[in-house]
């Protein structure tokens, strides 16, 4: 059973392409937009001025902007490219573990070290990401979602390649169609997975199956796997045992998924990707989730 549902997975990858690169006016009217909203309220799911959410205040700075970003933490930190801590830029999200279970908080980075953000304590506020106290412990990464030099966001729509995917909802279909997992009684149990969503039934009976979880009491349906997340499903779907300490370089000792990727290093699995990274928060392609496959099966 277990082997069948990974080849679910790797036979549920459908193609879909990275978010337009289009730009905003630029850095300078990102950031005044953003400023001009700082003593705004938090508001749990704010998404005007109001009062707003983290992700909310996002979403909504980046439509004054002429950008389209999804409305919850989740899905932008799904969005555009992996940027490290050193290279980030003006317009840059960055992403912070407030809750010990993953991404649960997001702003947007204006330069200098500091990023503008809806606080649950004050509001929007101006934090520093290497604050010693509280977010420089919590920061877990950032996202290019847009390239605000108009020329340069020109040029990258063209050469944007389609990448193959497959969202947490489409996996959970398959997988309940597929294997004959049974529909659990009960209503929806993820804020954002209506009783109406079209895979509400399937992310149910995943949920009870225990093949995936939520988060902050969300399923996320429209959300990728990352390789973080790919490592437990595979040990798990594997039954892989033992560990050796691999040493990426962007996997803390203490996270979560350390010990599955330690598994699959120490199984030949991934050798990550050369440059002493293993690819933590990145989405899992096609073309490395067929190169795990064929590693495990040659075993």
């Amino acid at each position: 059973m277990k082997r069948l549902l990974f080849f679910v997975l790797a036979s549920l990858i459908i193609s879909s392409s990275l978010p337009s690169m289009a730009s905003a006016n630029s850095t300078t009217s990102l950031v005044s937009t953003a400023k001009s909203y700082i003593g705004v309220p938090y508001s749990y799911g704010g998404t005007t001025t109001s009062g707003f959410d983290c992700s909310g205040f996002i979403q909504y700075v980046f439509k004054k902007e002429g950008k389209s970003l999804p409305r919850t933490t989740g899905q932008q930190y799904n969005m555009g490219k992996t940027v490290a801590k050193s290279a980030l830029q003006t317009g840059d999200l960055v992403f912070f573990n407030t809750s010990g279970r993953g991404v649960s908080h997001a702003g947007i980075y204006i330069g200098a070290n500091n990023f503008i953000h809806a606080s649950t304590s004050k509001g929007v506020m101006i934090s520093s990401i290497n604050d010693p106290y509280y977010w420089g412990k919590r920061y877990i990464g950032a996202r290019r979602v847009t390239d605000l030099t108009p020329e340069k966001a020109v040029a990258a729509a063209d050469t944007v390649k389609k990448v193959k995917y497959a969202t947490r909802a489409e996996i959970a279909e398959t997988i309940v169609k597929e294997v004959g997992l049974p529909i659990p009684d009960g209503q929806a149990v993820f804020s954002d997975v209506p009783a109406d969503h079209p895979q509400a039934d399937a992310i149910r009976a995943v949920a009870e199956a225990g093949i995936f979880s939520g988060n902050n009491g969300e399923f996320n349906p429209d959300g990728l796997l990352t390789r973080a997340q790919m490592a437990k499903v595979l040990v798990e779907t594997f039954d892989m045992e033992g560990t050796s300490n691999a040493n990426f370089k962007d996997v803390p000792s203490d996270h979560w998924a350390t010990e599955y990727i330690n598994t699959l290093a120490h199984n030949n699995v991934t050798s990550g990707y050369g440059d002493g990274n293993y690819g933590l928060n990145d989405n899992v392609t096609a073309a490395q989730l067929q190169k795990f496959m064929k590693k495990i099966e040659a075993q």
